[in-house]
């Protein structure tokens, strides 16, 4: 409004502010295209080491997730991107800005009714299932669930039987033999006489996760692998017989070459190179906290059958509708069972397996019920 008695100025303007923002935003987000490339290889309350592979050589860079993520995850074992600054060192924090497409990925949940799914890793080759053949005694369902989570997730499983000098692996081999799975047996971790060129060779050149109870032995069997990665060893308790939870968080460890030494003796470790030369030499072992259970609310009852190949062609010839319960009508398990000689060792191993795939069988369809 122009004032009497003076002239027109541009003093007599006034400028509102935009109420949408005197600067409008721009949908147009940064493409990052100078990001570096880098692995995750812990995480740590929402602060996630990933090593970083340069001119110089490899470094570890503690990064956060960056806004426009939202509320997509970050994983050990994760291919992502980093900007900001990428030198390292207590002081340094960078950002992940992209996350990169999963080739695998591991999934449980809390038990088979819970909807909430938890990534364990992303990306990783093989599943190693390391079980205790005594103190604390072996757990097959447990390990039949890690089967399925594994063959679920595309992974290769490989069944690890630690302190062989406490009880015979015989039995517990047997009742998986049908399956294929590859068995590697040790005696007491703790003693440095103990041979892993089995296990060594296994995980050469893969990215293997390795999982089991606490107290079997995977910390105690990290530290073998990788001489400095220090991880907490914790005992079994007496009286009940479970282990105690001393590793608190997942971690990506770089597996230093091993190298055979001639004529079949004990190799050496060498140092670990920056950029595998060799795809066959190195590797990377994934040490998990010891669980107790193994979720499979998010794994289909036609996953749960396919980590039985030894019962898929018997499932086969059962009715339309089968439900493969105990009590399910012409069930061909129950045919399979009776085809076994009574009190043999073979039936009892039948009698197992179809127990197992039952139950976790049984365990999905109670979920089905009350979704």
């Amino acid at each position: 409004m122009v004032r009497r008695g003076r002239d027109f100025d541009e003093d007599d303007i006034r400028i509102r502010a935009n109420p949408r923002g005197s600067r409008p935003r721009s949908r147009l987000r940064p493409g990052h295209e100078d990001a570096a490339d880098a692995m995750v290889v812990a995480v740590d309350r929402g602060r996630y080491t990933c090593l970083v592979s340069d001119r110089d050589g490899e470094h570890e860079v503690v990064a956060m997730k960056a806004r426009e993520l939202g509320r997509k995850g970050v994983v050990i074992g994760d291919r992502v991107s980093l900007v900001g600054d990428l030198r390292g060192g207590p002081d340094a924090l960078a950002r992940v800005v992209r996350v990169h497409p999963r080739s695998h990925v591991l999934r449980r949940t809390a038990d088979d009714t819970d909807p909430v799914e938890r990534v364990i890793v992303a990306n990783a080759d093989q599943l190693v299932i390391v079980t205790a053949l005594a103190d604390p005694p072996p757990r097959p369902r447990m390990i039949d669930r890690c089967l399925v989570a594994a063959y679920d997730a595309g992974l290769t499983p490989v069944l690890c039987l630690t302190k062989a000098d406490l009880a015979d692996p015989a039995p517990l081999l047997a009742a998986y033999e049908p399956l294929g799975v590859t068995s590697i047996v040790t005696t007491s971790l703790a003693a440095e006489s103990s041979d892993l060129r089995p296990l060594r060779e296994v995980l050469a050149g893969r990215i293997s996760v390795m999982v089991g109870h606490s107290g079997v032995g995977k910390s105690t069997l990290v530290n073998r692998l990788v001489p400095d990665a220090d991880r907490t060893i914790g005992r079994v308790n007496d009286v009940t017989g479970r282990g105690r939870h001393t590793s608190s968080s997942a971690v990506a460890l770089r597996l230093p070459d091993y190298a055979p030494a001639e004529g079949g003796h004990s190799g050496q470790w060498v140092q670990p190179i920056l950029v595998d030369d060799d795809p066959q030499l190195g590797g990377w072992v994934i040490d998990t906290p010891g669980v107790r259970s193994f979720g499979l609310a998010h794994v289909g009852p036609d996953s749960v059958i396919a980590a039985f190949p030894d019962l898929t062609e018997v499932i086969a010839n059962c009715p339309r509708g089968c439900t493969h319960a105990a009590d399910a009508p012409d069930c061909a398990l129950d045919a399979w069972l009776a085809s076994f000689a009574p009190e043999s060792p073979e039936r009892a191993v039948a009698v197992a397996r179809v127990d197992s795939v039952r139950r976790l069988l049984a365990a999905l369809s109670e979920k089905d019920r009350g979704d």
